[in-house]
């Protein structure tokens, strides 16, 4: 058989057991409730919301392909977001694209996103809708200019209680709380990762179908793996442990950094192939860069579907409460051995600070 006929063969049963993004949540969510039927209400409204989703990542992936050819796709907008931070283009475009997949969809009440100070309502919605997106539209965005990998990472929660007053409260609890939560990475191919409770899942967007379809199902970490990924740049900014996590894959074989300034990209690498990402505090901000309810508590839930662990240190990141809507944490997320070596590095700066004598001035 030639090499055309032999790549033709693989299509052709590529096409034919291929399993869609919408079949397989909703498969997955029925297992996760323990529901009777596909026709459960609530694996439908789940396997709905993430078909929207994966219709906003169609349309993001096909901005970012043509960025370089369009006006007023990159640079920066010249306003700031509630975190004080400059806003480019395109988080401004992927913004308000999530928001106008779910306007009409009947699903979701409010979006929450780290580029809105307060929750998006829909209240046409809302009698039915008792869901909340929460995402950050674009992670990584100061890749954009430069044609770099870029994601969008999202979490389902379900609403508690009447919300009255506007102000999301119920949002304030801890990971564990998340229905569901994936990304999706914009890169040479698009991926949407996903994870309902039930094992985490890869999906490779097919252009010629215009469908995510199944790439990967129960990923799992590897217990340890060789690759460390953080900003060393931030060095001397940080606290003298994670320093001392640094001088120790600096001096020990076995390890390789990695680190590419796009959350996603970095953790897509890490759920792969082991190791670990830090986002860490710094000595004058402990609480980190990374948004708890957009960022680190997503991915926080996957990586435990994986097999793997997310700390911010001192605590799971699942079993952190946050005060505000838009708390930061910082992040060590990856294989379990990797994130405990971390850990032990806290640990050990805190016992002998403890122990060690107060210079007297």
């Amino acid at each position: 058989m030639g090499n055309s006929e032999q790549t033709l063969t693989h299509e052709l049963t590529l096409d034919r057991d291929c399993t869609t993004l919408s079949r397989h949540v909703l498969q997955q969510t029925v297992k996760t409730l323990h529901a009777s039927s596909l026709l459960s209400p609530e694996a439908q409204d789940i396997s709905a919301i993430m078909n929207r989703i994966a219709l906003a990542g169609k349309l993001i992936a096909k901005r970012l392909s043509r960025a370089g050819l369009m006006a007023d796709a990159l640079g920066f907008t010249g306003e700031t977001n509630v975190q004080g931070e400059s806003v480019k283009r395109m988080d401004l475009y992927a913004n308000e694209v999530f928001i106008s997949v779910f306007k009409q969809s009947g699903l979701v009440c409010r979006l929450a996103s780290e580029e809105m100070e307060d929750p998006y309502y829909i209240p046409e919605n809302c009698p039915i809708g008792r869901y909340t997106l929460l995402y950050d539209p674009i992670d990584g965005s100061s890749n954009v200019d430069i044609n770099l990998n870029v994601g969008s990472i999202f979490s389902i929660r379900q609403q508690e209680g009447e919300d009255l007053d506007g102000k999301a409260q119920d949002l304030l609890q801890d990971g564990h709380k998340q229905l569901a939560a994936g990304y999706i990475l914009y890169g040479p191919s698009t991926v949407l990762v996903y994870s309902v409770g039930n094992g985490v899942h890869s999906f490779i967007l097919d252009p010629s179908l215009g469908e995510f379809i199944l790439a990967e199902e129960n990923i799992k970490i590897p217990e340890h793996g060789p690759v460390y990924s953080v900003n060393e740049g931030n060095f001397w900014q940080w606290e003298e442990s994670i320093r001392d996590y640094n001088r120790y894959v600096h001096r020990h074989e076995g390890y390789t950094a990695r680190y590419s300034g796009a959350l996603v990209g970095d953790f897509h690498r890490i759920l792969l192939q082991g190791g670990v990402f830090l986002y860490p505090g710094t000595v004058k901000k402990p609480e980190g860069k990374l948004r708890l309810l957009y960022e680190t508590a997503p991915l926080a839930f996957l990586m435990e579907q994986a097999g793997g662990r997310a700390s911010t240190g001192r605590e799971d990141i699942l079993d952190f409460v946050p005060q505000k809507l838009h708390q930061r944490t910082p992040l060590i997320i990856g294989s379990t051995e990797d994130v405990s070596l971390v850990e032990s590095f806290i640990q050990d700066r805190a016992k002998r600070e403890e122990t060690e004598p107060i210079a007297v001035q």
